[in-house]
């Protein structure tokens, strides 16, 4: 296993519980361990059931509801689609914070033992490893996706700069207010604390100093509805993390390579963030290659892996290709006709 994310962990322990002993390669001297949320939509927590890890994740894990679009004036234009997530799939979204997550997958790893983890290892070579099933779980930059599968696909821009932070209160108005070019949210993470994100083009943020880019960001949102400019005012610059926003382009055409390679999460579909679906479709990765390896055991690892690339590849391009295509929505469309649009969604 190369890369120690949500998606690597996450492989690993279902692996673990196929039988295999695993080692994880993570490049990092230690996890990152960011107050982030993850959005853990009905399935993924469906995966995280037969993973084991279900009632680690409701223990922290909080309900997503009545979150909203809105304008920059505050004006609502429509609901996401949560309370009809929730009635089909008979449990609702869950909002969990990445710091527990990646805790919890730890203590399941540790208490099925078996699983070495080293850390600051960069991997040059993955024939070198001599294992019998090498699973690229290392992001955008995957050295198992460039070794094994070509440079075909790569990172690629799209000119958005993100911030995303914690802050230390309950804003209690929750979902994304669209302006031009650029989208601010707020979700619940836990009892005290607000989830925030803030994108814009690139340009827009590039100061050389922490305190600078911070004067930039809150300028570009000076003026929208509470609690957004709050919440830029009352958390610390320094908390904040900025990156910019990139996908992986063109689309593999295959995830999986020569019998005994895989590759799972963002190192095999690295999406934007506006569907809220990178961590989720790492865990259905993680889930359906450890299900597929324990149903055709060892000497199927080939017809193991074609199945798991059967199930998850075009479904997670869907979700890669509907999350580029909202982001292009939300920051290149006029935003009066898109707000028209939106308008026009059941609310």
């Amino acid at each position: 296993m190369v890369g120690a994310g949500v998606g690597g962990l996450a492989t690993a322990i279902g692996l673990r519980r196929a039988g295999w002993t695993v080692s994880v390669l993570e490049r990092r001297t230690a996890l990152e361990r960011y107050g982030t949320a993850f959005g853990i939509h009905p399935t993924a927590q469906a995966a995280l059931d037969r993973l084991g890890l279900g009632e680690a994740l409701r223990a922290r894990a909080v309900p997503y509801r009545g979150a909203r679009i809105r304008r920059p004036d505050g004006k609502v234009l429509a609901a996401l689609p949560l309370e009809r997530i929730e009635r089909r799939a008979g449990r609702p979204e869950l909002l969990v914070s990445r710091p527990y997550l990646i805790d919890a997958l730890l203590a399941e790893l540790d208490r099925l033992g078996g699983t070495e983890i080293v850390y600051g290892q960069r991997l040059t070579d993955p024939d070198g490893l001599g294992a019998d099933l090498v699973v690229g779980a290392d992001g955008i930059n995957s050295a198992v996706r460039a070794a094994r599968f070509g440079t075909g696909s790569g990172p690629r821009s799209v000119g958005t700069a993100a911030w995303i932070g914690t802050a230390g209160f309950e804003t209690g108005v929750y979902g994304e207010t669209w302006g031009a070019g650029r989208f601010f949210g707020m979700t619940p993470v836990e009892p005290g604390r607000t989830n925030w994100y803030a994108a814009v083009p690139g340009a827009a943020t590039a100061a050389a100093t922490t305190a600078g880019a911070a004067e930039l960001l809150r300028a570009a949102f000076a003026g929208w509805h509470d609690p957004i400019p709050r919440v830029l005012a009352d958390t610390d610059p320094a908390t904040w993390i900025r990156y910019k926003m990139r996908h992986l382009h063109p689309a593999p055409a295959t995830f999986v390579e020569g019998g005994r390679t895989a590759l799972v999460g963002d190192a095999a579909h690295a999406m934007t963030p506006n569907l809220g679906q990178g961590a989720c479709t790492a865990l259905l990765d993680a889930e359906a290659l450890a299900r597929a390896v324990a149903a055709h055991g060892r000497a199927g690892l080939p017809a193991a892996l074609r199945a798991y690339d059967g199930e998850r590849r075009r479904s997670a391009q869907r979700v890669a290709f509907g999350s580029r295509n909202l982001h292009r929505f939300v920051t290149a469309c006029r935003p009066a006709l898109r707000d028209a649009l939106v308008g026009l969604l059941p609310g």
